[in-house]
């Protein structure tokens, strides 16, 4: 029993554990501390030093075509997630097998497994992260510690573990575990709270009524120069070419929005100023990353002088096997 100063009495304990939830989570009354530090985070200005320097840094890595790869574009969606489920199940499987009685030599082997899946996992997470928007960095490094910390207190128990301190690493086992679902939720933040890693140009086929749309006189678009035009409250990128040839496709970029209309046209592509995700102008490809969606694109014809437009429908575009 505890003391509940409210109610002038004693209360289970029960109620102080469910006044400490109501107070941590969201509820009628706002946010909960939980969501509030949170907030607090990707306010803080405190991060950004660190996370220019280390951005830098990692952007710089000689990775080829690797960077690609890590990116998730074959994929078509970050890499990342994918990869961290194997670590995460092997540790969650290692604690399963610490709570049970001769199974210590199982749980050892399953945490060097998730070690050894662990690295690869946090390269690709480094490589999305640095091309993040800054209050996605300053999230995203506080979940990069956490996943760290779990990497540490795991490295320490099958170090104990090999020792034969076997309870010193089944309690260095559940503290990384619980370092881990910390990142694991933080990191979840960072991707359906603030978006990171989500399609920017996912919900443009649901904006766009369909049919053919005026978007104004040929004669006054510039020739090899992007500009931004309106299809109903879409804003899309145009691109004039010899003989009047026009190439239309949604400004946004799908990897984080950025205005392809001011970036450069070369070689029939468009390379985004935000983070140079290059994509095809013929059909909106992702040429290379760190978008792992393509545009999507319009049907053009003239009318009378006039530019009319009209969604390509996905099963209609060209095939990207060209790129």
């Amino acid at each position: 029993m505890t003391y509940d100063p409210i109610a002038g009495g004693h209360a289970p304990a029960g109620g102080s554990v469910r006044r400490l939830l109501e107070r941590a989570l969201p509820s009628a009354s706002g946010p909960g501390r939980v969501l509030r530090a949170m907030d607090r985070l990707e306010r803080s200005t405190v991060l950004d030093g660190p996370a220019e320097r280390l951005g830098g840094v990692v952007r710089a890595l000689p990775l080829g075509r690797g960077r690609d790869v890590l990116h998730g574009r074959w994929l078509g969606h970050p890499a990342h997630p994918v990869m961290v489920q194997v670590p995460i199940g092997a540790w969650f499987s290692a604690a399963v097998l610490d709570a049970l009685p001769g199974q210590r030599r199982a749980a050892g082997v399953l945490i060097g497994v998730g070690l050894a899946a662990a690295a690869p996992a946090a390269v690709a997470g480094w490589v999305d992260w640095a091309e993040l928007r800054r209050r996605q960095m300053r999230v995203g490094l506080v979940h990069a510690a956490a996943n760290i910390a779990g990497v540490g207190l795991y490295t320490a128990s099958l170090a104990a573990r090999a020792r034969g301190r076997a309870l010193r690493g089944k309690a260095l086992g559940f503290a990384g575990l619980t370092a881990v679902g910390v990142g694991g939720a933080i990191g979840g933040h960072l991707a359906y709270r603030q978006g990171s890693g989500v399609n920017r140009a996912a919900s443009v086929p649901d904006l766009v009524e369909p049919g053919w749309h005026g978007i104004g006189q040929v004669a006054d678009l510039p020739l090899g120069r992007p500009v931004r035009r309106h299809v109903d409250d879409v804003a899309v990128l145009v691109v004039r070419e010899e003989a009047d040839r026009v190439h239309v496709m949604a400004d946004s970029c799908s990897h984080a929005a950025g205005p392809l209309s001011r970036g450069t046209v070369e070689d029939g592509c468009v390379r985004c100023p935000w983070h140079g995700s290059v994509f095809r102008l013929e059909d909106g490809w992702n040429v290379h990353g760190p978008a792992t969606a393509p545009q999507p694109v319009f049907d053009t014809r003239v009318t009378d002088g006039r530019l009319e437009v009209r969604l390509r429908a996905p099963e209609t575009a060209p095939s990207p096997g060209r790129a």
